[in-house]
This record gives C-alpha cells, structure tokens and sequence, in this order.
C-alpha cells in the first residue's frame, strides 16, 4: 500500500478503469452531445465545465432543489450546487415566482428598481457595511474594489495570499515560491504584466509574511478570503484573523474581505460568524439563487472618500460598471434569495445537516485508519488527504491526490451523488436532509471498502 494518500496506487487506476466504463455506459446522451459540440471552445459554453473525472461532463436536463436530473435520466443527490452558485438549492420558489414576474416588466432598461434597495440593506445588516453596489460577478465586484482602492490611496500592489481563490482577478494569480517570494501561479493565462508587478503573496495563517510585504508600504489592499476554499478548505488558526485586521490598519492598507464562497459561514458570511470588520466585502454567486449577480460593499468611511473624488469617474468610463450589472431581473433574484431562502433559519438547518456529514466522514476515515481529516466550513465540508489538515495554500496543494479524486467522484456519481469537481468538496443547501447525508456516507464508504 502506498503512503501516498493511503491508497494502493495500482488497485486505485484499475477501480477507477471500472467506474469510467460504467459512467460511458450509463451517459450516452450526454457523451453524444458532447462528441459534437464542433463549434464550442473545448466543447463546453465554458471550459471550467471540462473539469470531469469521466472524460466528458454530465448534460443537464433539469435540476430542484438539491436534485439534478441529466439528459439521459439519472438522477443525483447535488452536493456541488453550482459551485456555490446554487447555494440556495436550484431553482426555489421564491426566486423563480420573483424572477418570472419581474421578467414580464423588462430585463435591461439601464434604470434602478427599487428591489435593489432593499437587496443593498440586506446585505448591509448582514455583513454591517453600509454602501453596497452590485456587478454580474464576483470577479468583476473584486475587479472594481481593487480599482477604487487603489484610487483613494494611491498605492499599486493588492495583497493576496497563497493559492486564493477571487475567479478571474488578474493580481490575484499569484503564489508563494519555493524561495518564499512571490511568482505567477502555475497555468496562469495570458497574463498583462508579470503578476509580482501588481501584487504582493503571502501564506494563509502567517503574520509574519504578511507584515514582511506589508512594511513596503505600497499595498492598497489585502484581499482575502476569510478561509480558503477553492485549493481546499483551510480554517483561519486562532488570532489570525484579528491580526490580518490590526496590520492593515498599521500599515494603512484596506481590507476586503471575498465571501463568495465563506458565505457558507452562515446569514452574514464569515464577517458576521466571526465578528471580522473589513473595509469592503465583496460576495457573488449563491446571493442571486443561481440567476448571475456579484456585489461589494463599502465602509461609510470609504464610500464619503470615493464620492468626495471628483477627479474619479464613477458614472462613465472610469472602470467601475458594466451595462447589465445591477439589472431588474438580478435584482429581484437577490432580493428573493436574500428575504425568502437563504434565511437564518435556513442556515440553521444546512450548518446542522453539514456537522452531520462532517462527522459521519470523520467516523468513516477514523475506521479505515487513513491518515486523511476533515474540514468544515458551515454549510460546507471538505475530506482532505492529510492529517493534521493543511494550515495555508501552499500545503494545501501539495495534499491533493488528482487520481483519488477523480475516483472518488466517477464512484459517487455513478451512484447518484455528485460532489464540486475541483475537490472533495461537499455543500448543503435548504433542502439537503439527513437522508441526502446517509446516502453520501453509504456509497463512500463502499469506496472505501474497495480500495483498501
């Protein structure tokens, strides 16, 4: 038996073999239609959707709640949800009634609705800033916050920390080398300028690193998740946030907190469940029910300078907007979401179901006496290859296992559960039951069974 992951390397390719044959068998719809998408750039409307382990991805016919159904009829237990973009369960009520009759009312006027509003005070007594603007994502949300930052104080570089996740964000593609020093993260594509010309890097749970960059003096803003998520959760250790919070303010650098995926945290994000204060959240994804949205908030300290700056175009072509961001329809998605589904009530419910997975997988690794953790973020949990869990990017990377992963989710997906693709990564949503939980452990465990 291999070290590696505690697995025996050769019986993993040959079960893996078996389960890919089977994925093919059962999915000829889906594997038809992807043999002649000629005309899609990698065959995909976006080529992320070729992260499979199956070597072609599952066609969609139609998803509710957390339960998708494929072209050729199977049905799953979703535990990926859009990667967070179905947070709220696909398709809820609430979020379908208001978009459906907002739709009937117009989709792109260029003019406010007054469901802005009242999804702009949601936010604000969530995550307690007052000033909040919307985009279509959260890498634009992140784009823009970077660039008004950058405006009131005058300073280049953006800090980020190791192996972040923030999508597309161009200064955020940027890692920790084996020298301790920053460089362009490996497949980074086509990027502007050398990545270390824009942003500073350093490790997640190290106050030393970051004050080391910080003392340059030339960071606007630190931009970070509260805990990592998209290379693998890794938790903050204790102080450490609260110190990312005192540096900034010692160097004079803003801080943004990403709770686009942390929004699992709970109602408000990690910012509320740990009582962080950030100069500016931004968030995307789950806020809209599935419908496209991003937003960011501002300090009311922040917004009074960036209004007060008149040299900054704010309303034209300064850089900060886009024709669709902020339209009726996303509007009346957030709002719904917001009042209607992703309710404390309903976070009660997904973090109670989480804490059950995570402790069921726990028991289940625990028996198999594999040197593997579990990591839990409110509504999400991840099991990682690595025990203690990785405590920033850099070691969390090294932990993955890409063919244990790949059999893992071929395995469950054959047995109708699917989990994120990029990882082991499984989220709650309002209607996840106990049942939905059971069904997950079953199946893993049968995995487990055949491989050890």
């Amino acid at each position: 038996m291999s070290t590696d992951s505690g697995i025996d390397r050769a019986r993993l390719r040959t079960l893996a073999e078996r389960e890919r044959a089977t994925f093919a068998d059962r999915h000829p719809r889906s594997r038809a239609a992807y043999g002649k998408a000629d005309h899609l750039f990698g065959r995909v409307p976006m080529t992320w959707m070729n992260k499979t382990s199956a070597g072609f991805p599952i066609y969609l016919d139609k998803a509710w709640g957390n339960r998708i159904v494929d072209v050729d009829g199977n049905e799953f237990v979703d535990l990926c949800l859009g990667d967070t973009g179905a947070m709220a369960g696909h398709s809820p009520e609430p979020v379908v009634a208001a978009v459906t009759e907002r739709i009937k009312g117009g989709l792109a006027t260029m003019l406010p609705t007054e469901d802005a509003a009242v999804a702009g005070a949601e936010l604000a007594a969530r995550f307690g800033l007052p000033a909040w603007s919307f985009a279509l994502t959260a890498t634009d949300a992140n784009r823009w916050a970077i660039r008004l930052l950058r405006a009131v104080t005058g300073r280049s570089k953006i800090l980020v920390n190791s192996y972040c996740y923030h999508g597309s964000v161009d200064e955020s593609l940027i890692v920790v080398g084996p020298d301790g020093n920053g460089q362009s993260r490996e497949g980074n594509v086509g990027a502007p300028v050398d990545v270390t010309r824009t942003s500073r890097v350093a490790e997640f749970n190290d106050l030393v690193g970051l004050e080391r960059e910080l003392a340059n003096g030339d960071v606007a803003a630190v931009l970070m998740e509260p805990a990592l998520t998209n290379i693998g959760i890794v938790l903050p250790e204790d102080g450490y946030l609260a110190g990312v919070r005192e540096l900034t303010r010692k160097y004079g650098t803003y801080l943004i907190n990403d709770e686009t995926h942390t929004f699992s945290a709970g109602p408000g994000g990690a910012t509320a469940a740990w009582g962080l204060k950030p100069d500016v959240v931004t968030i995307g994804k789950a806020i809209g029910g599935g419908v496209p949205v991003g937003a960011y908030g501002l300090s009311a300290e922040l917004a009074e300078a960036l209004t007060g700056r008149g040299d900054l175009d704010l309303v034209d072509m300064g850089g900060v907007g886009g024709t669709l961001a902020g339209n009726p329809v996303s509007m009346a998605a957030t709002r719904a979401t917001l009042q209607e589904v992703l309710t404390e009530a309903a976070f009660a419910h997904m973090i109670e179901t989480a804490s059950a997975f995570a402790d069921g997988i726990q028991k289940i690794i625990e028996g198999y006496g594999l040197p593997w953790s579990v990591s839990r973020l409110g509504a999400r949990v991840e099991y990682r290859f690595a025990n203690p869990a990785p405590r920033n990017g850099t070691e969390s990377a090294a932990s993955a296992d890409g063919e244990l992963e790949d059999f893992l989710h071929v395995y469950l997906a054959n047995r109708g559960v699917l989990l994120t693709p990029f990882h082991n990564m499984a989220l709650m949503c309002p209607t996840t039951s106990a049942a939905d939980v059971a069904r997950h452990h079953e199946i893993f465990d049968r995995a487990l069974a055949e491989l050890l």
